[in-house]
C-alpha cells in the first residue's frame, strides 16, 4: 500500500527564529521531507529569519547540517538536498526593533501571487512584536497565515493578552495554534476509529467505558531547557495543550463534519464540561511530583535540582491528575491524566478501559474475565491494540485468554509515516485549521488549569519526590488505585 501525495500551491514559509532548536531539528527536516516526497511545488521558498547575523550562504549549510542530523541516511538523496537548499535563503531580522524589516518585506514581495505563511519558532514574548512589525512594514497582506507554537502563555491572562496582540494583526481564520501531538497518525485514526466504523462510537459512552487513561511519559530530563522549564512546570507544559487536546479529541461528541470549526465547536464543549478543580479537592485529585537523583537508560542521572542547578524548586517536574466531564455521555467516567520526565520509558498513549460483561457464562477453570482495552499507541511506535479475550487453541475445554488485536502503521502500511510537522506545515498551506487550536479552546483550557495552579500555590506543599527512572510519586499509585484500577503498563 502506497501513501498519496497532494501536492500544495505555491507558497513562500518565513520561519522566525530559524536558527533555533526548534527548526533546526523539526521544521527544516519537515520541509526537506515533504519537498523529497514532491510535494512542494517549484516556485515553494523558505526564509529564514532571527536575530543571528548571518548570511544566505551560511545559513544554507545550517540547513545541510540539520538535515544530515536529523534526517535518516537513506532519505538523504543529493539531488533532493541540493533541491531543497536551493529553496533557503536568510535574513537577519530584529524582533523588537526595526533592523531587517525592510529588506525581508523587499525580499518576500518578490515572491508573488504565493500563499504567504510566517512561522513563530521563537518564545511567546516575541509574537507581539513579530506580528506588530508584520503588519506594520505591509508584509502581512490579506490572507497571510501565522503558526505560533506552544506556550501560548502561563495563564489565562496572559493567553488572552497574546491572542489579542496576533488578533490586532491577523484574522482567526489565519491564525495557526500549533500542538503537533494532533498531527501524528493515531491521534486522527482516533477520529476515523471513531467516526468511520460502527463498531465503536455505539459503546463510546458511560453506559460502556469504565475509564480513559492519558499518559505521555518521558525519560529524558530537562535536556538543557531547565531554565525555561522552571518557569512553566509539567501542567502547564503538557497538560494545558497536548493532554487536554487528546482527552477532547477522546471525549468529545461527534461533529457534524470534518470541518475545522465543526470538529472544534465539540472540542470547545468538552472543555467547557470539565468538572472544576479547585483548592476545595485539588487535594484528592491531583498528584504532582518532582525527580530527584536515579538510574535511566542504564546509567545514572542527576535529580531536576542539580540540572536547575539551584537548591530549591516548587516547580513540577510530573503531574497526575483525575478528571471527570460533566456530560451526559462522560458522567461518572474518570479520565486519568498523567505526564512526567525521568519516568521509566517514552510512551505515549490513550488507553480506553470498557465496563466487565455483566454477566460470565464460563466456570472458574476458564479462568478469569478481563475487560476490552483500546489502546492507542501515539510513541514511540505508533499504533493500534485492541485487546479482547478468546479460546486459548486445544483441546481440554475453555481456557480464556486476554490478547491483543496488533495494528503497527509501519508494519501494516509498508510506507514511512511522517512526522507530524510535516502534515501541519502543509496543513497551513492548504489552510486547513482543523488539526489547530482556536482562541477560544486556547482561553477555556487555561480558565480550567488555572484554578489547580491556585489550589497548589495555596497549599504550599511541595512536589512530591519521586527516583527518576520509576513511573513518579507513590501518591501517583494511589490516585488510581484508590478507585480499584491501575495505570496501564506500568511495570
Amino acid at each position: 500500500m502506497s501513501s498519496r501525495v497532494i501536492p500544495v500551491q505555491p507558497f513562500v514559509l518565513t520561519v522566525f527564529g530559524a536558527t533555533g532548536d526548534l527548526a533546526r531539528r523539526k521544521l527544516l527536516p519537515a520541509l526537506y521531507q515533504r519537498d523529497r516526497a514532491g510535494q512542494l511545488p517549484e516556485r515553494a521558498a523558505i526564509v529564514g529569519a532571527s536575530r543571528q547575523q548571518m548570511t544566505p550562504e551560511a545559513f544554507v549549510a545550517f540547513a545541510r547540517s540539520a538535515i544530515t542530523e536529523y534526517v535518516p541516511a537513506g532519505d538523504l538523496e543529493d539531488a533532493d538536498v541540493a533541491r531543497f537548499l536551493a529553496r533557503l535563503t536568510y535574513v537577519p531580522v530584529e524582533a523588537e526593533g526595526e533592523g531587517g524589516w525592510e529588506r525581508l518585506a523587499a525580499l518576500i514581495a518578490t515572491h508573488t501571487d504565493m500563499i504567504r505563511v510566517f512561522y513563530l519558532a521563537t518564545g511567546p514574548a516575541l509574537f507581539g512584536p513579530i506580528c506588530t512589525r508584520l503588519g506594520a512594514h505591509g508584509i502581512a497582506v490579506d490572507g497571510a497565515r501565522v503558526v505560533v507554537e506552544k506556550p501560548l502563555g502561563k495563564s489565562l491572562e496572559s493567553a488572552v493578552a497574546l491572542n489579542k496582540a496576533i488578533g490586532e494583526v491577523f484574522e482567526e481564520r489565519n491564525v495557526y495554534r500549533i500542538d503537533h501531538y494532533l498531527g501524528k497518525e493515531t491521534v486522527q485514526n482516533l477520529m476515523a476509529l471513531r467516526f468511520a466504523n460502527t463498531l465503536f462510537e455505539p459503546v463510546w459512552n458511560n453506559a460502556h467505558v469504565d475509564h480513559v487513561q492519558i499518559t505521555v511519559a518521558e525519560d529524558i530530563g530537562t535536556a538543557g531547557r531547565a531554565g525555561y522549564y522552571d518557569t512553566a512546570g509539567a501542567l502547564r507544559d503538557m497538560v494545558q495543550n497536548h493532554i487536554l487536546q487528546l482527552l477532547c479529541l477522546v471525549a468529545m461528541e461527534p461533529p457534524v463534519s470534518l470541518d475545522a470549526d465543526a470538529v472544534r465547536d465539540e472540542k470547545l464543549k468538552v472543555l467547557k464540561a470539565l468538572q472544576p478543580i479547585t483548592e476545595a479537592n485539588a487535594g484528592q485529585l491531583t498528584v504532582r511530583g518532582q525527580y530527584r537523583a536515579g538510574a535511566s537508560a542504564g546509567g545514572a542521572v542527576p535529580g531536576y535540582l542539580e540540572e536547575l542547578g539551584s537548591s530549591t524548586s516548587d516547580t513540577e517536574t510530573f503531574v497526575a491528575l483525575k478528571a471527570e466531564i460533566g456530560n451526559w455521555r462522560w458522567s461518572g467516567v474518570p479520565f486519568y491524566l498523567r505526564t512526567g520526565k525521568r519516568l521509566a520509558s517514552r510512551v505515549s498513549e490513550i488507553v480506553i478501559t470498557f465496563r466487565p460483561v455483566p454477566h460470565s457464562v464460563f466456570d472458574e477453570s476458564a479462568g478469569a474475565l478481563r475487560a476490552n482495552v483500546l489502546v492507542l499507541r501515539l510513541q514511540p511506535e505508533e499504533g493500534v491494540k485492541l485487546w479482547l479475550m478468546i479460546k486459548d487453541p486445544g483441546p481440554g475445554g475453555m481456557r480464556l485468554e486476554h490478547v491483543p488485536l496488533d495494528m503497527s502503521f509501519a508494519s501494516v502500511f509498508g510506507v514511512r509515516n511522517p512526522d507530524a510537522y510535516e502534515r501541519l506545515l502543509m496543513d497551513v498551506v492548504r489552510g486547513n485549521q482543523t488539526l489547530f487550536m482556536r482562541r477560544d479552546e486556547v482561553e477555556a483550557a487555561w480558565r480550567w488549569v488555572d484554578p489547580i495552579l491556585e489550589a497548589w500555590r495555596a497549599s504550599r506543599e511541595p512536589p512530591k519526590p519521586y527516583t527518576a527512572g520509576t513511573w513518579g510519586p507513590a501518591a501517583a499509585i494511589a490516585l488510581i488505585e484508590r478507585d480499584g484500577r491501575t495505570w496501564s503498563g506500568d511495570d
